[in-house]
């Protein structure tokens, strides 16, 4: 990272609930900022799914991703109204507008937030006096509130943005990492989800700071080689990215499955078409990527292709929304009859930008899709070590003998505590292990990689 980097990031606070308030209050309406409101599709259909909730709301335990009779259960006087496309699209351009002005080097990381290059841009101006100036003219000009995160780098920005809110400027240089980032519980990282955070908590390691003096090695083992190093650097405050103008990664995604042996199955087919959409949205939403256009091809015996293209309404990274477009076009170029020797599948008209959410604010399934999105992500994320450690006690004292480069876990019984130790030897051929009792008298299996221990297995009565 080049020295005396000075990157900001700015997220609009509950955008779409501030941007319809504030179309209400140029209408002479109420402010829905200051009550218990939420945005939804369909402010009639109870089914319809919340999308933005003030912070009123937030207070009284009402949540994004409900359904909206849910919320009215929690609040029956709870004021719902219909979210608007056209508008918000609006606001997101001129808050873009004038974040743009203090920085030609703008990355838009979606519809209400972005990153500025700051570096050379500030003189001798303190930062935070720039970034108050820019979260106050938002607000003067617009009519919403910001957030402003400062930092070294894209992540430290980025996690300082959602410090507290609304309307505040916070820093997150090197120096105030140990006393600002690492007390944070280990979900507030970034990358950070559910279940790789119940996998960290099972091994003691319930905030940043833990993460950070973890070695790799022990990492690795829990969530895989590639994905132990950014997390491991995440939890440091490491980043190199640079704040990018404009979309340089990549033109298009696509992925392909040639089978053995020619298919006819309409199932098997299905199936591998399935496998591919998987592949291809998980790479875009890595790269924090959506799409527009799908396209999907099948390659008969004779090596003769057919193949259809299409373009959505807005752009997504959702999985099954472009399996189900895949899916559709399947059906317009195969009879179900002759055999396959090969299908594929791509998107491209690639954007940073989510236009998709307001699209789909009507079904409920939605929540449902990106939550199954983002445990395959995880999944994908440790398939460099695909093994999944057994545990089944939860906790942060594992062990009364702490070696960093050894990971311990925790069983109700010794049957467990053996099986998860077979496992492990099974899995990696070259391991052997052993029953060892620990010099304060704590009954385990070892597993050592033949060189020195790498695991225990500790049953505790």
């Amino acid at each position: 990272m080049s020295p005396g980097r000075t990157i900001f990031h700015i997220d609009v606070n509950s955008a779409f609930l501030s941007w319809t308030a504030v179309k209400m209050v140029m209408s002479g309406g109420q402010d829905i900022r200051r009550i218990p409101s939420v945005v939804s599709g369909d402010p009639t259909d109870r089914r319809s799914i919340i999308t933005a909730a003030s912070l009123p709301a937030k207070k009284l335990g009402i949540k994004t991703a409900q359904p909206v009779s849910m919320a009215l259960r929690i609040c029956p006087d709870l004021v719902i109204v219909r979210g608007d496309w056209g508008w918000y699209k609006q606001c997101s351009e001129g808050f873009i507008a004038i974040c743009r002005s203090y920085s030609p080097v703008l990355q838009q990381f979606s519809i209400d937030e972005c990153f500025l290059d700051m570096t050379g841009r500030i003189g001798r101006r303190d930062p935070v006096a720039v970034a108050t100036e820019l979260k106050d003219r938002v607000r003067r000009e617009l009519g919403f509130t910001v957030n402003v995160g400062i930092g070294p780098n894209k992540l430290l920005a980025k996690m300082a943005s959602d410090f507290e809110k609304p309307d505040k400027v916070h820093t997150l240089w090197k120096e105030e990492i140990p006393s600002k980032m690492w007390p944070l519980g280990v979900r507030d990282l970034l990358w950070v989800g559910k279940k790789t955070e119940e996998r960290l908590v099972a091994y003691g390691i319930g905030t940043i700071g833990d993460l950070a003096k973890l070695g790799i090695g022990p990492l690795s083992r829990l969530v895989g080689t590639k994905f132990a190093r950014q997390l491991h650097d995440n939890a440091n405050g490491i980043d190199d990215s640079p704040v990018e103008t404009e979309t340089q990664e990549a033109k298009s995604y696509s992925a392909e499955r040639t089978f053995s042996r020619d298919l006819s199955d309409p199932r098997d087919i299905d199936r591998a078409l399935f496998n591919v959409a998987c592949i291809v949205a998980h790479r875009i939403r890595r790269d924090a990527f959506r799409a527009s256009c799908v396209s999907m091809f099948i390659k008969y015996r004779d090596f003769s292709v057919a193949q259809r293209q299409c373009t959505l309404t807005q752009p997504t990274d959702i999985t099954a929304l472009i399996l189900n477009e895949a899916r559709r076009m399947l059906v317009e170029v195969w009879d179900k009859v002759t055999p396959i020797r090969q299908v594929g599948m791509g998107v491209s008209r690639l954007t940073h930008e989510s236009f998709e959410q307001l699209s789909l604010f009507e079904d409920p399934k939605m929540e449902y899709y990106r939550e199954w999105d983002r445990a395959y992500d995880e999944q994908q994320s440790r398939k460099e070590d695909a093994r999944m450690l057994a545990y089944e006690r939860k906790g942060s004292n594992l062990t009364a003998e702490r070696d960093p480069d050894i990971l311990v876990f925790s069983y109700p019984d010794g049957e467990k505590a053996l099986a998860a130790a077979k496992q492990a030897v099974r899995e990696h051929r070259t391991w052997t292990f052993a029953r060892v009792r620990l010099p304060d008298g704590t009954d385990c299996f070892e597993v050592s990689d033949g060189t020195k221990p790498v695991e225990r297995h500790i049953c505790r009565l």
